[in-house]
C-alpha cells in the first residue's frame, strides 16, 4: 500500500504538470522514463527519488519543496492542492503572456472573492 507522502508528492507532481500544460509522455520523455513510470509516480505507487524530483523541479520551474506542501505537520503557509477544475483554470491563465490582461483578469478574479464572502457573510447573518 503506497504511503500518504508518496500519494502526496504524486498529486502535487500531477497538479504542477497540469499547471504547466504537460503531458504524461511529455514529462517522460524528458526523465528518459515511460509514461506508464510517471503514472506509477502520479498514484503514489512508485516512490520517487531524489534526484527525480531535482529534475522534476527544472522541468516544472518550481522549487523541490513544492512536492511537500500542504502536508500536515507544517507550521507555514502553502498553496493547497487543486481541484482538477482549478488546475485547467490556473493553465489556461498560465498560457496568456499579456501581463496587464493577467492582472485585469487577478483583480476581477478578487472582485468575485471579496464579492462572494460578502454575500456568504450576509447569508449567515440573517
Amino acid at each position: 500500500m503506497p504511503h500518504p507522502v508518496d500519494i502526496h508528492v504524486g498529486k502535487r507532481i500531477k497538479e504542477i504538470r497540469t499547471v504547466r500544460g504537460l503531458t504524461q509522455s511529455n514529462v517522460a520523455d524528458y526523465l528518459g522514463i515511460s509514461f506508464q513510470q510517471l503514472q506509477k509516480y502520479e498514484t503514489g505507487a512508485n516512490r520517487v527519488s531524489a534526484s527525480r524530483m531535482f529534475e522534476l523541479s527544472k522541468l516544472l520551474d518550481i522549487t523541490p519543496a513544492f512536492f511537500f506542501e500542504g502536508l500536515e505537520g507544517q507550521n507555514y503557509d502553502t498553496m493547497p492542492p487543486m481541484d482538477m477544475e482549478t488546475a485547467r483554470i490556473a493553465a489556461a491563465l498560465s498560457r496568456i503572456k499579456n501581463k496587464k490582461l493577467k492582472n485585469r483578469i487577478n483583480t476581477l478574479i478578487s472582485e468575485i472573492v471579496r464579492s462572494s464572502s460578502s454575500s456568504d457573510e450576509a447569508t449567515s447573518a440573517a
